[in-house]
C-alpha cells in the first residue's frame, strides 16, 4: 500500500477543492424539495461546479454518467440523475460531489430530507449517520489507526440499532480520486494502518436503517439495501495533522 502523504502546501490546494465541493452541495441542498427531480440537482450542481472554476471529479470516472450521485431512500451510493427520478414529500436523498482543481481533489456527501413528512425514523437515521461521521473525524491524529476510525463509526450507529455498509468504504485521496489507504467504517480499536501527518482521507459512513446488506442495480452503479429499508451517506475529506484533524471540505 503506497499512502501519499501531503505537504502543508498540498493540504491548501486541496482545502480549494473542498471548499468548491461544500459550495456545490449547499448550492444543490436548496434545491431539494418535492417535486424537483433528481436531474435538477444535477444540472444544478454542474452549473455551479463549472462557475467556481472546477472540473466535475465523477463525471467519466470509470464511465461514470454524471457531476452528482443522487440516492433515493433505499439507494445506498452511486445512484444515476434522472428526469425520471422524482422527489417526493417524505423523501430522504443522499448526495455525492467530488471537483478536481489545480490537479487536487475534494470529495463530500450529504444526506437531505424532503419536505416535512419524513419520519421520525428516517430522520434519526440522518442524525446518527452524521454523528457517527463526526465521532470518526475527532480519532483522527497522528498515530491512531484506521480501526480507531472505523470503530468510531460503528459504536454510534450499532448503539442506534442501525447497520454499517461494508461493501462500500472510504479512501484516501489526494492527485486522484481513489488513493491508499481504503478507510472502512468498521473496524477495531488499535488495528490497521496508522495515520501520519499529510495523510488525506475521506471518511463517509454509509448507514442503513435496516440490515448491511446491499445490491447492485441493472445499472451497474445503484446499490440498494438489500432488505428496501432506508439508507444514508455523509463524507468529509479530512487531513491528518500535528494539531489533528483539519475537514477540507466544510
Amino acid at each position: 500500500m503506497a499512502i501519499i502523504l501531503k505537504t502543508p502546501q498540498e493540504i491548501e490546494k486541496m482545502r480549494r477543492a473542498g471548499k468548491i465541493v461544500h459550495d456545490v452541495l449547499e448550492h444543490v441542498r436548496v434545491q431539494v424539495k418535492a417535486g424537483a427531480s433528481t436531474l435538477d440537482l444535477e444540472k444544478a450542481a454542474a452549473k455551479k461546479i463549472e462557475e467556481l472554476g472546477a472540473v466535475p471529479a465523477f463525471k467519466g470516472y470509470r464511465g461514470y454518467p454524471c457531476v452528482l450521485c443522487t440516492s433515493v431512500n433505499d439507494e445506498v451510493v452511486h445512484g444515476i440523475p434522472s428526469a425520471n427520478r422524482v422527489l417526493r414529500d417524505g423523501d430522504i436523498v443522499s448526495i455525492d460531489c467530488g471537483v478536481v482543481i489545480d490537479g487536487f481533489y475534494g470529495d463530500s456527501a450529504i444526506t437531505v430530507p424532503v419536505g416535512a413528512k419524513v419520519s421520525e425514523g428516517a430522520r434519526r437515521l440522518l442524525e446518527v449517520t452524521k454523528a457517527s461521521l463526526e465521532n470518526a473525524i475527532r480519532e483522527v491524529k497522528p498515530g491512531a489507526t484506521l480501526g480507531d476510525i472505523g470503530a468510531a463509526v460503528q459504536e454510534v450507529v450499532e448503539a442506534d440499532g442501525f447497520s454499517v455498509v461494508r461493501d462500500f468504504v472510504g479512501h484516501g485521496i489526494g492527485t486522484r480520486m481513489h488513493e491508499d489507504p481504503q478507510v472502512p467504517n468498521y473496524g477495531q480499536r488499535g488495528h490497521g494502518t496508522k495515520l501520519r501527518s499529510g495523510m488525506v482521507i475521506a471518511i463517509e459512513p454509509m448507514v442503513n436503517a435496516g440490515k448491511a446488506g446491499v445490491q447492485v442495480l441493472e445499472d451497474g452503479w445503484t446499490a440498494v439495501t438489500e432488505d428496501g429499508s432506508l439508507s444514508a451517506h455523509f463524507e468529509h475529506t479530512v487531513a491528518v495533522t500535528d494539531e489533528g484533524a483539519v475537514i477540507l471540505t466544510r
